[in-house]
């Protein structure tokens, strides 16, 4: 324990030494976990739209009402003909083209239904199909009013009762930010640890650690426990960020949630190390860690559901931490779970630091 203690103190001095490194593993954190949030809004608004209106009856101007009043689209063009407004969608001024046949109002009167055409500019997946959908809602809402007023009680109706739940107001908010904490505690841990101990290799002290009485794993720890307590300060002060800047209050046990990051740190930050054994220089140590933490956030179910992936993606999902801790953390945070209902990611977050370190531990080889 002697030698550990010599090991920690020389870390936390080279650490805080360092202003550059102190203020990337503290402020750039706490900036990006408060300005990311803000930008990353996935509500969908300000859609271009543009009226192709063939018929000009009440219904139709009833119609266009309903859709501009509901706050979502923005009127760009009033065309008389199909060819007008595609000109808008090339010009990548309109997002979404609305037709409205001729004798639309007569044949709904007359034949209780009609045909509009709605055409969207699908280069922006999100964008066309979230506004496809909001047309298409609107739309829909149109045609119940008109059989309402067409039958004092209209037939077979039914009544839909829509709760969300631990998330009432739907705010995005709540589900990205858990998730860009986690996210941000991952490359902090991860890069910082990665250039660790190439960065001893570089100015040539790791010859001075090897020919000294130091055992592998008491460097290896030496090495980690002071990210570690950086990391759990940092993921101190994101917690912090989300209940004063968001007003997202942790719904479950605090100490449930520590317990899991602590887990979930060593993980990952025998991950990093594993990295720089392997590495020779930082710029490979860095080219390295970016490639795998890439994967690990575009797989890890922050932007798009694991759920919705191919079979062979979710499997490769399962096989990173950052996956399990995500999910953990949006549900002691949002939900309130409890031991019981996250034990399973707590096995896999357990296994996951055995092996990383273990063989982060067996990687590093000393040389006399």
């Amino acid at each position: 324990m002697k030698i550990l203690r010599f090991i920690l103190q020389k870390e936390f001095r080279q650490i805080f030494r360092d202003k550059s490194i102190l203020a990337m593993m503290f402020a750039m954190p706490i900036v990006q976990l408060v300005v990311l949030p803000l930008a990353m809004d996935f509500n969908v608004k300000h859609i271009n739209l543009s009226v192709v209106d063939k018929d000009h009856s009440s219904f139709s101007q009833r119609l266009i009402h309903k859709i501009y009043a509901s706050g979502y689209f923005i009127p760009i063009s009033s065309n008389t003909s199909y060819n007008g407004a595609i000109h808008h969608i090339e010009k990548e001024e309109a997002d979404i083209i609305l037709e409205i046949p001729l004798n639309f109002e007569r044949n709904l009167i007359r034949e209780g239904k009609q045909r509009v055409g709605v055409y969207a500019d699908a280069i922006n997946g999100t964008k066309s199909g979230i506004g496809t959908a909001y047309l298409n809602r609107i739309i829909s809402d149109f045609s119940s009013e008109l059989e309402w007023n067409a039958e004092s009680r209209p037939r077979g109706s039914i009544e839909i009762l829509q709760r969300s739940w631990y998330n009432p107001l739907e705010a995005y908010k709540f589900n990205v930010v858990p998730a860009v904490l986690v996210l941000l505690l991952t490359l902090i841990g991860g890069f910082m640890t990665a250039l660790n101990i190439v960065k001893e290799k570089e100015i040539g002290t790791i010859e001075q650690i090897n020919v000294s009485p130091i055992k592998k794993w008491q460097f290896i720890l030496g090495k980690m426990i002071p990210f570690w307590v950086i990391g759990i300060i940092i993921f101190t002060l994101g917690l912090m960020i989300c209940f004063f800047v968001y007003g997202i209050a942790l719904q479950g046990s605090l100490w449930l949630l520590y317990l899991f990051a602590a887990v979930y740190l060593v993980a990952v930050l025998g991950f990093g190390l594993l990295i720089s054994t392997y590495s020779d220089n930082q710029v490979q140590a860095m080219f390295i860690a970016f490639f795998f933490m890439m994967i690990f956030m575009l797989m890890s179910g922050f932007f798009t559901s694991t759920d919705s992936m191919p079979r062979w993606a979710r499997t490769l999902s399962d096989l990173t931490p950052v996956t399990h801790f995500v999910k953990v953390v949006r549900m002691i945070v949002l939900k309130g779970s409890d031991f019981s209902d996250v034990q399973l990611e707590f096995l896999y977050l357990i296994v996951f630091a055995i092996i990383l370190n273990v063989w982060a531990i067996w990687n590093y080889r000393k040389t006399s």
